[in-house]
C-alpha cells in the first residue's frame, strides 16, 4: 500500500469522491453538507493524497490550507470493502506529518455528528484531535462536529 499526491485528474478518483459526495448527501442534510466536489479539491491550497493498494484505489484525504499555521482536514474517505482494515489509521498519520512538515501548528476537522460518523470520531479522537467550536467560515450546527489538534 502507497500514499501519494494525487493531481485529481484520473477517473477513478473522480468516481470515489463522487461516490463521497453522493453517501454524504444521502446521509447528511445538504445545508450541513462540507464535503469538497472535485474543482474545489484543484484549487490553490489544498493538497490531496490517495492511497493506492496495488493498482486499487482504497483511500483518500487531504488537507486546505486556512491560513500560515493553519489547515482543515477534508475528503477523507475509506472504500467501504476496506473500511476497518487500518487504512485511515495510516492516511491520518501521514496527513498529520505531511501537515506538520509544511510548517502548520493546528490541524481541524469537521465531521458528521450522526451516529453514522462515530468511527471516524473516534479515530480522530485516538490521534489527539479534540472537540472545538466551529473554525474558519463554520457556523454552530447540529449536524457538525468539529475537533482541532496543536501539531
Amino acid at each position: 500500500m502507497k500514499i501519494v499526491v494525487d493531481d485529481l485528474s484520473g477517473p477513478e478518483i473522480a468516481g470515489f469522491l463522487d461516490e463521497h459526495v453522493r453517501q454524504m448527501r444521502s446521509i447528511t442534510p445538504l445545508e450541513s453538507k462540507h464535503a469538497l466536489d472535485l474543482d474545489e479539491l484543484r484549487r490553490p491550497g489544498v493538497t490531496f493524497w490517495s492511497v493506492v493498494d496495488g493498482d486499487t484505489l482504497v483511500g483518500c484525504g487531504a488537507v486546505k490550507k486556512l491560513d500560515a499555521g493553519h489547515a482543515e482536514l477534508k475528503s477523507m474517505r475509506t472504500t467501504p470493502m476496506r473500511k476497518r482494515s487500518g487504512i485511515a489509521s495510516r492516511l491520518l498519520e501521514h496527513i498529520i506529518t505531511e501537515t506538520r512538515a509544511m510548517g502548520f501548528t493546528r490541524l481541524s476537522l469537521e465531521t458528521g455528528a450522526a451516529e453514522f460518523f462515530l468511527p471516524a470520531r473516534k479515530l480522530y479522537g485516538k490521534f489527539g484531535f479534540i472537540e472545538c467550536g466551529p473554525f474558519a467560515d463554520y457556523r454552530p450546527d447540529p449536524n457538525s462536529t468539529f475537533m482541532t489538534m496543536t501539531l
